[in-house]
């Protein structure tokens, strides 16, 4: 074990509950003209790489070219953000998919506008050098988990399509934040959660990089992260929405061709951002999982209606959501991008 990933590793958790305290940050354009119209965005959580094309599409005049003066606000976690949606505390939310489709069961009044991250970040994140490379590994290690989110719920559907069972693996309940430090003490073997996001940071903090066991390589593939807005908003406002759609494709576009400056974009703009390096590597990471075979090839937040499906049945199968089958419930295509 790494001897600085140990050392690190009660600093991370220090730090890492210190962001659940974090406030909302903003970045509105000062520069957008006078047919501009204000929207705000909430994020799924504090700012990290997945955001980079927000902040850029700002920075460049992307959403003020569409006639958006937007301004991004921190979030925690995407229920709260599904949830301020659907009371209109804010125009659109940024939403791991999951959540929107329970809390729309539950009765929130919102619908998904167009899911950007199509290929699930859901994997198994363990260090190079622990000797785990491939899921048939992970017999008889210990793997953190969180009970209720998406990736734990889903992995005992990820063992079987490997090969295991659940009763293969010991799952350490642990919050985001002892997940993180667990690993990095080597008290677990690794974690469960999303390869984008919390990869790049404990490749930083351990200085050691990672290795993922992604849920798509065993074709267990759902919709995460992507716009949502409520029932309300949408009927009284359908032009920004389609606007707002269409910026975000397009600043998402813009930031997939230019990594650098898209993360280049965040600095500064919330004191919680990362490190520029692992703010790079979340948009790089990021980048992987804006398509699916579908939809290769089409513009950024492009959906399918196959893929909206097989999230439906993924997400059924595991009791996540309690659903009829269809899409209409959950998803609005009328926003597409074009």
């Amino acid at each position: 074990m790494n001897t600085t990933r140990k050392t690190l590793a009660g600093v991370f958790a220090i730090g890492a509950l210190a962001l659940s305290g974090c406030a909302g940050s903003s970045a509105g354009s000062s520069a957008a003209g006078d047919e501009a119209e204000s929207a705000t965005l909430m994020l799924n959580w504090y700012p990290y790489g997945e955001h980079a094309p927000f902040y850029y599409g700002v920075e460049e005049g992307i959403f003020e070219k569409h006639g958006i003066d937007l301004d991004i606000e921190a979030g925690q976690g995407s229920t709260q953000t599904v949830q301020a949606a659907g009371q209109g505390h804010v125009d659109f939310g940024w939403a791991d998919t999951p959540a929107v489709l329970a809390n729309i069961d539950e009765g929130v009044n919102v619908k998904s506008i167009g899911v950007y991250l199509q290929t699930t970040p859901s994997a198994v994140q363990v260090f190079e050098d622990s000797g785990i490379e491939t899921a048939e590994d992970l017999k008889g290690k210990t793997i953190a988990v969180s009970a209720g989110d998406a990736p734990t719920t889903t992995f005992p559907m990820f063992l079987e399509a490997a090969g295991l069972s659940a009763d293969d693996v010991d799952q350490e309940n642990l919050d985001a934040a002892g997940k993180m430090a667990a690993t990095l003490s080597g008290q677990v073997d690794g974690l469960i959660g999303f390869a984008h996001d919390q990869g790049p940071t404990l490749a930083a903090e351990g200085d050691e990089p990672m290795h993922y066991l992604r849920y798509s390589e065993q074709d267990i593939n759902f919709y995460s992260n992507g716009l949502v807005s409520s029932d309300a908003f949408l009927a009284e406002n359908p032009e920004l929405a389609e606007d707002m759609m269409a910026a975000t494709s397009e600043a998402f576009e813009a930031a997939k061709e230019n990594p650098e400056e898209a993360a280049a974009a965040m600095e500064g703009k919330d004191p919680q951002i990362p490190e520029q390096e692992v703010v790079l590597e979340q948009w790089n990471e990021t980048i992987k999982l804006l398509n699916t075979e579908n939809t290769e090839g089409e513009k950024p937040g492009t959906n399918d209606p196959a893929d909206w499906e097989s999230t439906i049945d993924i997400l059924s199968e595991a009791d996540l959501i309690d659903s009829d089958g269809d899409p209409a419930k959950y998803y609005d295509p009328e926003y597409q991008p074009e």
